[in-house]
């Protein structure tokens, strides 16, 4: 008789041998998105708009390193390895083409908090050169970066363990108004933190709750410190970064290599620096030693995990967002899907095998990101070539950075920012669109600034969860609307021929966060399903139901989807049950409405009501020369019956004509 545990070490070993060649590779190709994209690369085509765009992100990478690495409270050298070890591992298991990982403002500045509370800053100046064992650098220093390293180790753990649980499936919740609010927010914490280097001031790390206002209050109390030369260097540097970098948008379609006023602006205040002697002449503080090359893998300090929980899981989850919502804009800007889960696998690889390289946590972000629109970036060969000019950086030019003031990294830093500030104007759309989301983002945006950037989207979640469960049992329309109850007066003999391909949808739910996804995603499949049929519909009485949608065609004529040479092809989307909506909703609406376009099929939206209406015209661009909105199906129907019987009129004058001559 065979004992339990023998008997599940049998059935084990039997699942193992039954594991195919196939069944690995699929799993391979699944997990390892590079091997897909790397064997049919197209080189021809792709590899110099990439390489363009690598040197130019690798420029971006180098500045931001060094500057998020001091928001970090650690060396700037660390933030050099953190945009060239993340960047790697995130070619190889991530899936969003033009995501630019690396070093992340907010991430940085979460860590920071568990660097300063574990190892009080004496000095923030990093002259200071009492070699240690590892890089040159003071022990101090190393174990500031043993903490970020920790926080990185950990909340990559944390992004692993929720890639495991399949939670990708939930960022459903993380609505656009409570990510946009919660990325301000943190934007605004960043400025704050630099503003003690843009004024030459010396002042005590300052955290916690209220921490922003306590800053500034400090800053008031002691205005008299603020070093004039940094400040007027700080102005300088942002002006000319600001005005610089809008003519390079305003040219970019006629130049094809943007200035890189970062590396030119590092180059000509180091030197200026150098020759003038600020450090010591004027008292300018600088980043200072630079050590050279890269360094051995060591495993961030296990003992410091307990104390880093709070900062591990704001990285793990506020990383994670931030850069979710740069894949997905990517993935929907150049039509390819990207697998929620699977960024959590990628983006948690990118923090735990970096830790062990003395890196600080590392996300995408949305400057490296629009950098690689830009410059016309392909694949991720362009982030790669990146990390071959940041080893560059690393063992040949790093040390001349000596002397580059810290109140210009400031600079760049705050102007850097400058697209996540101008979310605000974002506040005029959801105030047009849906006043609930308008207030939802800007408590969102209240208690990121007064707590941390963690505590704000956990609130925006709940609070968002919270508005629709009171406002679902206000609608009228929460059950199935029998199909037999929709107006359809023209299954006749008639006009079935005028009325093909003519597909009608009807609404019964409202549309909110929740349900948006899944809403999309079965009125594309109908759409797809339709325009590759060529049976017959079958009756209105005998059409299939949708948990979300009601979905049927004219009579018995073929309810095909497809383009036709006299026709377009015509989608109704009946909203009579669409009681209340929000952001999230209308951007759904107006992403099928663009989705249909581009398949030549015209959409209109029967039975909507006025704040439908008015939300979806400030959300989007719809056609202004064809009407979209009508009062019901029938004055649908009758638009399109007598938009048809005009282009038959003028079809066949246009023959008349060509036979005539």
């Amino acid at each position: 008789m065979m004992t339990g545990a023998k008997r599940k070490r049998n059935a084990v070993w039997r699942k193992i041998q039954a594991v195919r060649f196939e069944d690995v590779k699929v799993w391979c190709m699944r997990r390892l998105p590079i091997l897909k994209w790397v064997p049919v690369y197209n080189w021809k085509e792709n590899l110099v708009p990439d390489t363009v765009s690598g040197m130019m992100l690798a420029i971006q990478q180098v500045t931001q390193g060094l500057a998020f690495a001091v928001l970090s409270s650690v060396h700037p050298v660390f933030g050099l390895y953190g945009s060239f070890f993340p960047v790697i591992i995130y070619a190889i298991f991530g899936m969003g083409r033009h995501v630019a990982t690396g070093t992340f403002a907010l991430t940085s500045l979460i860590s920071a908090n568990a660097v300063e509370r574990l190892l009080p800053s004496v000095s923030t100046n990093f002259t200071t050169n009492n070699n240690s064992e590892v890089l040159g650098l003071s022990e101090f220093e190393m174990q500031r970066i043993g903490v970020a390293a920790a926080v990185s180790f950990l909340g990559g753990i944390i992004q692993v363990a929720m890639f495991m649980l399949q939670l990708g499936s939930a960022t459903f919740l993380l609505t656009e108004p409570v990510i946009s609010a919660m990325t301000t927010g943190a934007a605004t914490h960043v400025v704050t933190s630099q503003v003690k280097y843009l004024l030459g001031m010396k002042m005590p790390y300052i955290s916690g709750p209220l921490g922003f206002f306590h800053i500034y209050a400090y800053i008031f109390e002691n205005i008299r410190s603020v070093q004039l030369e940094a400040l007027l260097l700080s102005l300088l540097s942002i002006v000319v970064l600001v005005l610089v970098k809008e003519l390079n948008e305003k040219f970019q379609r006629n130049i094809k290599i943007v200035l890189p006023i970062d590396l030119v602006l590092i180059i000509a205040t180091s030197i200026a620096c150098y020759y003038a002697d600020m450090e010591y002449v004027y008292g300018l503080e600088v980043v200072g030693h630079i050590p050279e090359g890269l360094p051995s893998p060591k495993p961030p300090p296990m003992n410091v995990l307990p104390e880093v929980v709070t900062e591990a899981f704001g990285v793990a989850l506020v990383g994670y967002v931030a850069s979710l919502s740069l894949a997905q804009g990517s993935a929907k800007k150049f039509k390819y899907t990207v697998d929620d889960n699977q960024e959590f696998l990628a983006h948690g690889l990118s923090n735990v095998i970096p830790s062990f390289f003395f890196c600080i946590p590392s996300a995408a972000a949305m400057g490296r990101t629009a950098l690689l629109y830009s410059t016309g970036a392909k694949t991720q060969v362009a982030c790669l070539i990146s990390c071959v000019l940041i080893l560059v950086v690393i063992y040949a030019i790093g040390p001349m950075l000596y002397w580059l003031p810290m109140c210009v990294l400031a600079s760049i830093i705050v102007v850097g920012l400058k697209g996540m500030l101008m979310q605000f104007r974002d506040l005029k759309k959801y105030w047009n669109m849906d006043r609930i989301d308008w207030i939802i983002w800007v408590s969102t945006y209240v208690f990121t600034i007064c707590f941390a950037a963690n505590v704000g989207l956990l609130y925006g979640v709940v609070s968002t969860i919270v508005t629709v469960i009171f406002r679902f049992p206000r609608a009228k329309t929460l059950n199935l609307k029998n199909v037999k109850e929709v107006e359809y007066k023209y299954k006749t003999e008639d006009n079935c021929e005028s009325l093909k391909q003519v597909k009608i949808v009807s609404v019964n739910n409202p549309l909110v966060f929740l349900n948006a996804r899944k809403f999309h995603a079965d009125l594309i499949k109908i759409i797809q399903k339709d325009s590759t049929s060529s049976q017959a519909c079958e009756d209105v009485n005998k059409c299939e139901q949708n948990t979300l949608l009601c979905s049927f065609s004219n009579g018995s004529c073929h309810g095909e989807l497809q383009s036709c040479h006299t026709e377009r092809c015509v989608l109704i989307l009946d909203c009579s049950g669409l009681d209340f909506f929000d952001y999230t909703g209308i951007s759904v609406l107006l992403q099928i409405y663009m989705d249909c376009k581009s398949r030549h099929i015209d959409v209109l939206l029967a039975h909507c009501k006025a704040s439908l209406i008015k939300a979806m015209q400030h959300g989007g661009n719809l056609e202004s020369e064809k009407p979209v909105f009508f009062e019901s199906l029938s004055s649908a129907i009758d638009a399109i019956q007598i938009h048809r019987v005009r282009l038959t009129a003028g079809n066949y004058s246009k023959f008349s004509e060509q036979s005539e001559v």
